[in-house]
């Protein structure tokens, strides 16, 4: 299988998507651009055409409402907003037409919008182009959230979201796009409310959303080398969630660790460590741990920035805590 990486993904989904159906469309900022947000769109305006690949002014809530409509009329649209921080302008469009239309309509009518947002994370993105507010969305009955970290995930995902009849968000770090990985080049569709086993282990379940799960890869490997045997799951999805697949996967290991790109007070962390202490409580060898940002806007300064988002070692010695052991010394 040929390997692509991840912003490619996004535009082959696209691209066939556009040439499974033609209701389907692609609107956003600049995206009949050449550049094409980050690669994204490239190329979509000159096989599709103008009226299914739609530049939009600075006007979030206009996008969001324009989509909506679209849907109403039995169009598929795709979304883009750029930076989840400005798509907060059209959150009433999202909190209260989009997520409720099927339950105001008894189920008799739907609105299959997928909204692709992205998140910045480094190169002093600041704290206006880097709030990843996943657990806000998923709060939100009615709206499907994915937040897939693998190109192959991102392509089923978002083709699962198109072709869908709910309105759907795909949280989109920005920081993955040059990622790799195996990607089938025929259309194919990732299921929400399915987590997936990054890698099996039997010492510690860690649970990482999003632009976490390389780094707990990453971790894993470092502490197998240690003597810690970690079981690393990927939710994929937010809303629907797969609770059963990290449950079974604690009853197993008896710990319970949880990395997510989000703050700390009212993390989706939080809800996962809820849910699985609810079921599993008692039976636990230590106490869960819950790794997220500070509850501090990010840094601009690359310094400040660097010690703003946790590291491999943060990570990997505050597992080794759980396990009553001494943490590595910093290298600074």
């Amino acid at each position: 299988m040929r390997k692509l990486n991840y912003g490619k993904a996004i535009n082959e989904a696209l691209g066939q998507a556009m040439e499974l159906c033609p209701d389907v469309i692609v609107l956003g900022q600049l995206v009949d651009y050449k550049s094409g947000i980050f690669g994204t769109t490239t190329g979509l305006v000159d096989r599709f055409g103008p009226k299914r690949v739609q530049d939009f002014p600075v006007s979030e809530s206009v996008m969001t409402a324009t989509a909506l409509g679209a849907s109403l009329v039995g169009l598929r649209p795709v979304l883009v907003h750029q930076r989840m921080d400005f798509m907060l302008y059209s959150v009433d469009a999202i909190a209260n037409w989009l997520a409720l239309w099927r339950f105001k309509s008894n189920g008799q009518s739907s609105v299959p919008v997928t909204i692709r947002v992205i998140v910045g994370r480094g190169w002093g993105q600041g704290p206006q182009h880097s709030k990843s507010l996943h657990a806000w969305f998923a709060h939100l009955p009615g709206l499907k959230v994915a937040i897939p970290a693998t190109a192959y995930d991102v392509k089923g995902l978002l083709l699962e979201s198109i072709f869908g009849e709910d309105p759907a968000m795909i949280i989109e770090n920005r920081s993955l796009f040059s990622m790799n990985d195996h990607v089938p080049e025929n259309a194919y569709r990732v299921r929400y409310g399915q987590a997936t086993i990054r890698r099996k282990g039997k010492d510690l379940t860690l649970v990482a959303i999003g632009v976490m799960v390389p780094m707990a890869l990453r971790v894993a490997e470092q502490l197998a080398k240690e003597g810690i045997d970690i079981e690393v799951i990927d939710p994929r999805t937010l809303t629907p969630f797969d609770e059963t697949t990290i449950c079974c996967s604690v009853a197993k290991t008896k710990r319970l660790a949880v990395a997510d790109p989000g703050w700390y007070t009212g993390s989706f962390a939080g809800e996962i460590i809820s849910r699985t202490c609810e079921h599993l409580g008692t039976q636990m060898k230590a106490a869960p741990l819950r790794v997220c940002l500070p509850d501090s806007h990010t840094p601009m300064s690359s310094a400040l920035e660097a010690r703003y988002y946790p590291s491999d070692e943060d990570v990997a010695n505050r597992i080794r805590v759980m396990f009553g052991r001494q943490p590595a010394c910093s290298a600074a």
